[in-house]
């Protein structure tokens, strides 16, 4: 095939601290930093993907996203785009989750077995940014 997964975009309202974020968190690196068409931008590297994190461009007015929400409210999560990126966690999502929150993360949705042998979670990052978490037997 010629296409091969190159980068996940995000744009920042504080570039620095989300990157941090993803590094304090989820024990990201910050693989470079620099300045493009008038913006910051930080490449991130979180299991083997890029996460580009810039900053507002002149003339930009982004909104925010809305986070993914417990059970009861996905029905009503129906934007047009991109919902959420996700990663496979090999061990207990659980336990895993406990850690997480004790470095100040926030699971929008908590880990629970969403189909026999698959455990999913979401987390809020920064810029309401959804990242699921999957665990599965």
């Amino acid at each position: 095939m010629s296409l091969q997964f190159e980068h996940i975009h995000l744009i920042s309202s504080d570039p620095d601290a989300t990157a941090l974020w993803y590094v304090d968190v989820l024990g990201a690196e910050i693989a470079s930093k620099s300045e493009v068409r008038g913006a910051p931008q930080i490449n991130v590297r979180l299991g083997g993907i890029s996460l580009l994190v810039r900053g507002k461009r002149a003339g930009e007015a982004p909104s925010t996203t809305a986070p993914m929400q417990q059970f009861a409210d996905y029905a009503s999560h129906n934007e047009w785009g991109t919902d959420h990126f996700g990663y496979t966690y090999k061990g207990d999502l659980y336990a895993y989750a406990d850690e997480l929150k004790a470095k100040g993360a926030t699971f929008s949705v908590d880990p629970y077995e969403f189909v026999p042998g698959a455990v999913i979670s979401y987390v809020a990052a920064p810029d309401g940014v959804s990242i699921e978490i999957v665990q599965t037997k």
